[in-house]
């Protein structure tokens, strides 16, 4: 019994650290790479800290290369307080979608609104950082590259598919886990109480017995 309430326990303890995972923790996720034209597009960009208990700051750069250009050109930057569109052929279409309300800088994405055919071609998201550590700081760069594509019509590619399908299976497995784990305890549960059962009786009858007993060897003394 005593092993079924651990597992119980146990059970309770990952799902509830498996939940404070996906909401709390910082997860590097590739950016989608396909873009409807005339819609708008989310360009992720995620870099997360490896220690997460020091201090940081950050700043974002965005840089663009269209199809048939040898070189990036700077188009956008945010510092923690303000953005600022440098490229003219993106102004006006390109909004901060990152951490907001934080100088540490982790997830540093952006939305281009009304996507164009032009828009086609490679990103770089360039994440300045700065740790900060008690008697000196360090400097990091970190590069994100993603390789955008513009359709007419959005099409679902065979990767995001599968993901959705292994996300499916993974979270039916862990429940039908869960199911039997939970049977299995009951019906361990439900034999030690029979047990029980079964010995108090048998412990009441002996009781019973004995003073059975008593009472016939009194009444032949008398």
């Amino acid at each position: 019994m005593d092993m079924c309430v651990r597992r119980l326990l146990l059970l309770c303890v990952f799902f509830t650290i498996s939940v404070s995972v996906c909401s709390g923790a910082c997860a590097e996720v590739d950016s989608d790479t396909e873009a409807v034209a005339g819609k708008p597009f989310k360009l992720g960009c995620i870099s997360c800290k490896m220690r997460g208990e020091v201090e940081a700051t950050a700043t974002v750069d965005w840089h663009f290369r269209a199809h048939g250009q040898d070189e990036f050109i700077h188009i956008y930057n945010y510092d923690g307080q303000e953005s600022n569109i440098i490229d003219e052929r993106f102004q006006d279409r390109m909004e901060w979608h990152g951490s907001r309300k934080t100088f540490d800088l982790q997830d540093a994405s952006v939305d281009i609104l009304n996507v164009t055919f032009n828009d086609s071609g490679s990103y770089r998201c360039t994440f300045n950082r700065i740790l900060s550590y008690q008697h000196y700081e360090y400097s990091t760069v970190v590069n994100k590259l993603v390789q955008l594509t513009v359709v007419a019509k959005a099409t679902r590619g065979t990767a995001s598919i599968v993901s959705e399908v292994m996300m499916y299976v993974t979270i039916i497995g862990l429940q039908l886990w869960l199911l039997v784990e939970m049977i299995y305890c009951y019906r361990k549960i439900a034999a030690v109480g029979e047990e029980a059962l079964r010995a108090s009786a048998a412990e009441y009858l002996a009781i019973a017995s004995e003073g059975k007993d008593n009472c016939a060897g009194v009444q032949v003394a008398e």
